[in-house]
């Protein structure tokens, strides 16, 4: 993924000067492999299910951000694998039009390393997100290798996030960890549970349904069994009332033959 530094006015010449639509395409291209692809959406799909309740963020991935309305229409301005942007409209969106949205950048963006580009991500893109958009919390990780690294933006200056015992990274921005897990970059809760997955919580929900249903089978079953009891135990008692009754006609009986009853 290749970007450019934003030209200067004295660079451009008006026949090279975009003036820029509200609708510009994202311009990305094919990504490096399966795994980054499937990272990226990961990344995606946890953040906003985690967050569903909220409507005051943008999460997207190898999605374009143009940020110079005086853009060559020679030069590639390339987007991060994976940027949230913070007290943003979570409207779908073609591309992020920096002018167009306030003036709004990420506040966090996550390149996903490989061969091709991993110097880019270390050093021009780490500087581009330093020095020009200034994005207050900037990760890379590999697929591949697992290489993890995290930065926070301290006094203008990158300086690097502590490790966690537990090998994870903690983002202010996103109040959540970021961290290696079955070798892919998960997010982590402030007490350390890792945010499942939108399937999996869905898998959950109706495990627990079951559950709910089968304790309320159970009890349904436990009322009955103590209704047939309550109901054995009032035949028991008739039965008994009964005998007593004969017992004493009995008695009557014998009484009246042997003439003793008036």
């Amino acid at each position: 993924m290749s970007i450019t530094t934003e030209p200067s006015s004295s660079q451009i010449t008006s026949s090279e000067v975009i003036f820029p639509p509200g609708n510009l395409w994202s311009d990305e291209p094919p990504l490096e492999s399966d795994l980054h692809r499937e990272q990226i959406d990961l990344l995606i799909r946890l953040i906003k299910w985690w967050w569903r309740e909220r409507q005051d963020f943008y999460a997207s991935g190898n999605l374009t951000i143009y940020y110079s309305p005086n853009q060559k229409k020679s030069e590639e301005f390339r987007g991060p694998d994976f940027f949230v942007v913070l007290n943003a409209d979570p409207q779908e969106r073609r591309s992020w039009v920096v002018w167009q949205e306030g003036g709004k950048y990420p506040n966090v963006i996550v390149e996903l390393l490989s061969n091709s580009t991993a110097g880019v991500d270390r050093g021009l893109k780490k500087d581009l997100y330093q020095n020009t958009w200034r994005v207050p919390e900037y990760f890379w990780f590999h697929p591949d290798t697992l290489e993890f690294q995290g930065f926070r933006l301290m006094n203008g200056t990158y300086e690097e996030i502590e490790l966690t015992s537990n090998g994870w990274r903690w983002s202010q921005q996103l109040h959540l960890y970021l961290g290696v897990h079955e070798r892919k970059l998960r997010f982590f809760t402030p007490d350390g549970q890792l945010v499942p997955l939108p399937e999996q919580t869905a898998q959950q929900q109706a495990e627990q349904e079951r559950q709910r249903a089968e304790q309320e089978r159970q009890r349904a079953e436990q009322e009955r069994q103590r209704a047939e009891q309550e109901r054995q135990r009032a035949e028991q008692a008739e039965t008994a009332l009964e005998q007593e009754r004969q017992r004493v006609e009995q008695l009557a009986q014998r009484l009246r033959e042997l003439g003793l009853e008036e």
